[in-house]
């Protein structure tokens, strides 16, 4: 299974864009679409919503197998 940060990246390349495309797209810095792309551990979670959402990418929440 892949991170975020492996499915963000890899979204942002299918799409031929580079982080700062992303980040003015989204309104946040290109910092912060690094810090998902390197899976930083705490993010802003609105944020995130914000660069999936022009990624054309969603989260979506379910419960763990154990």
């Amino acid at each position: 299974m892949s991170t975020l940060g492996e499915q963000v990246r890899g979204r942002r390349r299918e799409l031929h864009l580079n982080q700062k495309e992303v980040a003015d797209l989204a309104g946040v810095s290109p910092s912060f679409v690094r810090f998902i792309e390197h899976d930083k551990p705490t993010l802003r979670l609105d944020k995130v919503a914000g660069v999936l959402d022009v990624l054309g990418l969603e989260m979506a929440i379910k419960i763990r197998s154990t």
